[in-house]
């Protein structure tokens, strides 16, 4: 297709089949990833990630820039703060975290969680395999993930949040951002 000059293609979606506990697994830091469907699954329309989180589990805040993020909770209570807004959803609750508004999640329960993230469009899910490789290979210079956010878009953020989300929740304090 041309555009003012320009030709742009645009992916088509593939069938693709997960069968369940499939996918690729890697460790964040507080919580983990279960890689199901990437954008080149999906015409880069969209991915999908599973996060397990123990016990004490703290996202810390964050904002992107570039993608929007949709949570269903599968297992436990999650805890989610979006802006001002916080909530804590069981199993089957959804909640939508727009672009360009800080949130933060973690488990709010005494048992492990679990989410399904649904990432539109796709991208973000590569910062999750990048994160997963520094991770995996001992704990993350700060200064590493702070470049390695910055390539994705995401700013680290509202440190203000954490003391009284830690305190409310017995959250474990994030081994960084």
């Amino acid at each position: 297709m041309t555009h003012s000059g320009t030709t742009s293609r645009t992916q088509a979606a593939q069938l693709t089949v997960l069968r369940p506990g499939a996918g690729r697994t890697g460790d964040l830091g507080p919580i983990g990833v279960q890689f199901k469907l990437f954008g080149a699954d999906t015409g880069d329309q969209m991915a999908i990630v599973e996060h397990p989180f123990p016990v004490g589990a703290l996202v810390p805040p964050h904002l992107h820039i570039r993608e929007d993020e949709f949570s269903i909770v599968t297992a436990g209570d999650i805890g989610f703060r979006s802006g001002d807004e916080e909530v804590v959803l069981g199993e089957g609750g959804y909640i939508s975290k727009p672009r360009g508004e800080m949130h933060a999640m973690w488990n709010a329960g005494d048992a492990p969680g679990r989410v399904i993230e649904v990432i539109s469009p796709a991208g973000f899910e590569h910062f999750f395999l990048d994160l997963a490789d520094l991770v995996a290979d001992g704990p993350p210079d700060p200064r590493a993930i702070g470049e390695l956010a910055g390539r994705y878009g995401l700013s680290l953020g509202r440190p203000d949040w954490l003391p009284g989300l830690i305190d409310r929740y017995d959250l474990t304090p994030p081994p960084f951002g």
